[in-house]
């Protein structure tokens, strides 16, 4: 708005204005007719004079267009803020300077989430101050006004009391008005008087349901005073910060349960099984995308095996966290059945074929023998694993690719590999590889050339530790290349030497035990553990008996040395034995009691085949 200009003689003197605040031009008389024009000066000194004394208005009014367009753009300033404190910054930032020189924001403590009832008593904590910073006398540095300390931290609302009257009233109220003069020291606590001559507005923050807070515009006294419409603008500002704050609130327990069902979904901590070493990361696509179908597992199976799982669940959802979930655990539940690879994908993907018409994922199922020193892998869509060698040759394993789980009527093939000692095996989803910037297959090549620089750090002796290894694979993403969910998980192959393996089949027959017994010794003897042959004996011939009574078939009996000292005992019967206490009276079931007492662990896995009974005994 431009000023319009006026003749000397009507002339009135002006108040500075604040920045969003316009003078009005003043109307001058109308000369209209012409013997006014012919006055003498005299006459015209006078009238100048008399205009000259009249008082300036102590605040200019600010024009109505001006109002809107402040209360718009503060507004938009608010509603740009996703979490709490974005918002009331926002606040903050959108009135100070422009409507206050100052504003006190208290929120209650704790904020009360959607429809859940607020705890008691009323609590109002001081969630921010701001406050205009002025230069001081003879220092052009910024320093801020000397208003400190503005308010106390907590305030407790008396129920009756005049606070609670003015935010039940919900309308901003002037400070030197009755309620505001005693419901003002109760909000800035003891100690914490209003300063003297500044003006001041109260404005209750309201929610969809209940007051959530309250925010005080503060102006110093040698500024303009408010008018009686900045009560509808601090309206307008409290009310968009309440409605504000209450839907960060509630996003904010959005993302922590998100966050929660993501932790739940995956695993807290990778097992350690012998003659492997795992490491593992998972990375959400965006703050906005917590939650997405991206998981792996490392299931630890009968003799010293494990298997490694990675999939990936099409979208980025809760439904599609809900189904990972329930993949994954059909997967665990699978892989203790010890199923082969491509049997597990099969019944995976009819169970997403259950779960809905549209329950689409790929996923990568191998599984590791460190006795043999081979991986099995079957793969249902996924992008193939990479394979880092020992002397520092990074190759992209040859998998058939096979179709997405969910897809159904089609078969899975599974592939048998080397799986040589101080190899890492490494499986992904595409998130790693693919984005807009990029193919899946440049993305694979880049991963492998990345790979081999790595391990040429190490030399080719010494394969990269794997956490540095993980780490320094996520370093090769972009700034646009986070556009999907990656789930990592690294795998070193250190293998079971078959110096430490030690293996025979024995007839299911009654001198099983006692072979058993003997062929421990000697197992031992050869190890130089000779201290642990009477336990081993005592525990072998019970679990060997027990084998025997129900076997038709050969019992398999096996020992492995690593950091422990492990025994498998397995037969072709599927049932699994379970410790009971024997009786007085009774001849036999103490076996399995000795077995839990002696032994440092024990457990039965059913196979497809029967089932097979474990201990480990300690080295030290």
């Amino acid at each position: 708005m431009t000023e319009h200009s006026t003749s000397h003689e009507g002339r009135q003197p002006t108040t500075a204005a604040r920045p969003y605040e316009r003078t009005r031009p003043r109307q001058e008389a109308d000369e209209s007719n012409a013997a006014k024009a012919t006055k003498s000066a005299k006459d015209i000194a006078a009238a100048a004079a008399a205009a000259a004394a009249i008082p300036a208005p102590a605040a200019p009014a600010r024009p109505e267009g001006d109002r809107l367009r402040f209360v718009g753009a503060a507004t938009r300033r608010i509603a740009r803020g996703i979490d709490l404190d974005e918002i009331v910054l926002g606040l903050c930032r959108a009135t100070v300077p422009t409507f206050s020189d100052a504003i006190l924001v208290f929120l209650r403590d704790p904020l009360p989430v959607g429809d859940e009832r607020p705890v008691t008593p009323f609590v109002l904590r001081l969630r921010r101050t701001d406050r205009l910073r002025l230069p001081e006398s003879g220092d052009s540095a910024e320093a801020e006004e000397p208003l400190e300390p503005l308010a106390a931290e907590l305030c407790e609302v008396r129920a009756g009391g005049a606070l609670a009257e003015v935010l039940r009233g919900v309308r901003p109220v002037f400070g030197d008005s009755a309620a505001a003069r005693a419901a003002l020291p109760e909000l800035l606590g003891g100690g914490h008087p209003v300063p003297t001559g500044h003006r001041t507005i109260l404005a209750p923050l309201r929610g969809r349901r209940r007051v959530i807070g309250a925010a005080v515009f503060i102006r110093r006294p040698d500024g303009p005073a408010f008018e009686p419409n900045d009560l509808l603008v601090a309206a307008q500002l409290a009310t968009h910060t309440a409605l504000g704050i209450d839907k960060a609130v509630l996003y904010g327990r959005e993302a922590y349960i998100a966050d929660e069902l993501q932790r739940t979904m995956l695993p807290d901590s990778l097992p350690q099984p012998t003659g492997v070493k795992l490491a593992s990361r998972y990375l959400p696509a965006a703050e906005t995308a917590r939650v997405g179908g991206d998981w792996y597992d490392a299931i630890p199976l009968p003799g010293s095996r494990v298997a490694l799982v990675v999939g990936d669940v099409m979208g980025h959802s809760m439904t599609s966290a809900a189904i990972m979930g329930q993949l994954r655990t059909t997967a665990q539940t699978l892989a203790q059945l010890d199923l082969p690879p491509a049997e597990v994908l099969h019944h995976l993907d009819e169970q997403a074929q259950r779960l809905g018409s549209d329950r689409m994922a790929t996923c990568l199922y191998a599984v590791y023998d460190p006795v043999a020193h081979r991986i099995t892998i079957a793969n249902a869509g996924h992008p193939p694993p990479v394979l880092l060698h020992l002397g520092g040759r990074a190759e992209v394993l040859r998998v058939p690719p096979g179709a997405p789980i969910g897809v159904g009527g089609v078969d899975f093939e599974a592939v048998e590999l080397d799986a040589p000692a101080g190899a890492t095996l490494l499986l992904y989803t595409d998130g790693l590889v693919e984005s807009r910037l990029r193919d899946v297959w440049t993305g694979i090549e880049q991963l492998r050339e990345r790979l081999a620089a790595t391990a040429q750090l190490t030399g080719p002796d010494h394969s990269p530790p794997l956490e540095a290894l993980c780490d320094d694979v996520l370093d090769m993403l972009g700034p646009g290349d986070r556009d999907d969910d990656i789930a990592l998980l690294a795998a070193r192959f250190d293998g079971i030497a078959p110096s430490d393996v030690a293996y025979w089949y024995l007839d299911p027959e009654e001198q099983a035990p006692g072979r058993a017994r003997k062929l421990a010794r000697k197992a031992l003897a050869r190890w130089g553990l000779e201290e642990l042959s009477d336990s081993m004996e005592l525990l072998v011939s019970e679990v060997v008996t027990n084998a025997v009574r129900y076997a038709e078939r050969p019992v398999t009996l096996r020992l492995l040395r690593t950091d422990v000292l492990r025994c498998e005992v397995g037969d072709d019967a599927p049932q699994l034995p379970r410790q009971r206490r024997a009786r007085d009276t009774d001849e036999g079931g103490r076996g399995l009691f000795l077995v839990n007492r002696l032994a440092k662990r024990w457990g039965a896995t059913r196979l497809s085949t029967g089932k097979v009974v474990w201990f480990e005994l300690s080295l030290q």
